[in-house]
Formats: structure tokens, sequence, C-alpha cells
């Protein structure tokens, strides 16, 4: 079983992807040429972006600690029936674009349909529902009571064509937009492409260690926000889910490292990410234990059509987050 030890999240955080936040802000460009992404290596720089702020910035690592505290004590909490399962929280999107040219200014009806997806998602209504296998089916989160408005659309034109991850996007004074009130709305800003070393980001999240600052919230290439994008295998709109997992404290469920931890119990450890429509059962070896692994956790790498399922632990995780005591707290509308 995992264990959510601070001590061992700590060892973790000083150890894993040392190699991985060297080289993260090159220069962002205006190069007029087509952006391609074939044959090149896709990432979530949602953990990558997080150790580098950890490394540079003591108090958010005293922050993050805190909020691993407080979920362990909601957790517990929940186990000894002093947390009520109320009703849902709807939390307001505020959706940011930034585009060179009319096929990147991302279409109303692409971003209706993202808070569609997220809606879906979240409350496991969507037709993929029927797809988990039997085994993980008592470890579904279904309704999770998180929900998704529109609260507004800010458009830009800019020149900028490749945005490095470092939140230059975020801010007017950067070329980028400012964020609408992070303490009470979720940002999510929308930009043509993001190279990241030998491939590109596909998208980055704010842990809830960030809470309510200027850069807080969900950055987006274009191609994945919504339903209808131009990659086959990534056009479902899920790419937005797997970022708001993370936003929402949720950690990539391979832990990050080799058979690492994502403080989930529900979650299988497994060897590390997955990409493509993986065959179930799949068995991978931790710790000399042989498990049926969950490839189809939202918070994998798979391809879309293969991601479809948040557990009850990672519920628990975002709950705390969004709690009346927790980092979150801001986003609940009732």
């Amino acid at each position: 079983m995992k264990k959510t030890i601070l001590g061992v999240l700590i060892t973790l955080l000083v150890s894993c992807n040392s190699n991985e936040t060297e080289n993260i802000t090159p220069e962002n460009t205006n190069v007029e040429e087509v952006n391609t992404t074939a044959g090149k290596e896709a990432f979530c720089g949602s953990d990558i972006l997080r150790q580098k702020h950890l490394a540079e910035d003591p108090s958010a690592m005293q922050r993050m600690l805190q909020i691993e505290s407080q979920t362990a004590n909601y957790i517990e909490q929940k186990k000894m029936g002093k947390v009520l399962a109320d009703g849902s929280i709807e939390i307001p999107v505020i959706f940011n674009v930034l585009y060179t040219k009319a096929a990147n200014n991302v279409s109303d009806a692409r971003i209706n349909s993202q808070i569609d997806v997220l809606n879906k998602a979240f409350a496991s209504s969507h037709v993929d529902i029927s797809k988990i296998p039997t085994e993980f089916q008592p470890v579904n989160a279904g309704d999770t009571k998180i929900k998704f408005r529109l609260a507004g659309i800010n458009r830009k034109s800019t020149k900028t064509s490749r945005w490095a991850p470092d939140d230059k996007m975020k801010k007017a004074s950067t070329g980028g937009m400012d964020s609408t009130d992070p303490n009470n709305y979720l940002n999510i800003w929308v930009v043509d492409y993001m190279p990241y070393q030998s491939g590109y980001v596909l998208g980055y999240a704010t842990f809830p260690e960030d809470a309510g600052l200027w850069n807080d919230g969900v950055v987006m290439m274009d191609d994945y926000v919504g339903e209808g994008g131009p990659d086959p295998t990534h056009n479902q709109g899920r790419v937005t889910v797997h970022e708001v997992g993370h936003y929402l404290n949720l950690r990539h469920i391979w832990g990050d490292a080799n058979c690492g931890n994502d403080f989930v119990d529900d979650t299988p450890q497994q060897i590390t990410k997955h990409s493509g429509v993986p065959s179930y059962p799949r068995y991978e070896t931790c710790g000399g234990v042989s498990r049926s692994v969950m490839f189809m956790n939202y918070m994998d790498y798979s391809d879309e059509t293969t991601l479809f399922m948040f557990t009850q632990q990672q519920n628990n995780r975002m709950q705390a987050a969004i709690s009346a005591s927790g980092p979150r707290a801001g986003l609940r509308v009732l």
C-alpha cells in the first residue's frame, strides 16, 4: 500500500526529475511557421514546472507540505464520519485565449464543449464509463460533486506563436493576459504552441500551493482544448481534465518516478507512464508485487480514448483542496 508520509514526500521531491527542470524556459519567439507536433514527444508540464518552482521557492515547499498535511487530515476525518458528503461545488472558469491567426482562436463552441467534457468527467457521466474494468469499478469515483461553469472568455491577438512553459502568457506585461481573480476563478490560458526540449508541452497547471497567486491556473495548447481538435489521439478534451486534476492536487498516477507514489491508496502502483492504447489487463511489477495497472486513469498519459476514470481516493484529495478549509476554498460556489 502506498504511504502518505510527508518524509517520503520530501525525499521524492528532492530526488525526482532533477534532470527535467533544466533548460525549461527558452525564449518566446514570433516564428511565422507551421507548428508541427509530428514525431515529437508530448509532455504534461505540471510536475516538471512544480519541481523547479519548489526547488527555487522554499515558501512554496512549505505551503505544499501544509496542504499535504491538511489533505491527510481531511481524508482521516472523512473516514471517521466527520465530513459531510454535502452538495456539489461549482467552479467558475475563465478562458484567456491568445491567438496568432483564426485557426488558433479557439471557438466558443470548442470552449463550451470543454466545459461539458469537464462536467462529464468529474460526474462519471460520459459514455466511456461502461469501459471501466470490473476490477476497478468498486474504486471508481462516480460523481465527484465537482462541477464547472463557464464564467467568461477573454481573447487577445498576438504575434507570439511559441510560448515557453514559463508563465509569460499569464501577464499582459510579457505579452500575455493577466488572470481574473485567481482566488475565485479557475483561469485557463490557451496558447498556440509550447516547445519543450525535443518535444512540446500539451498543457500544465499550478498546484494548490500556488492558490490565488497571479500565475495560478491551467495553460493549454489550443489543439487540446475541447472536442474536435486536430490530434486524433487527443481530441476529446481530456488533456484539460488531466491538467485540472493537477490543479486540484492530483499527481501523475505513476508518481513521477519508477514505481513512484501518487499518494493515493486505490490506484495500483505502476512502473511509469503509459502512451497509446494499452491492452487490458496490463500487469507491472513494483516492489516485487505484480499488479494490474490503471492506465485508463485520467492522470496517466494514455490516448484520450483510453482515459475515463478518477478513483474515490483521488476524489478525496480534490475535495480536500476545495473544502471550506482547503487551499482552493475560494472556488466554492454553492
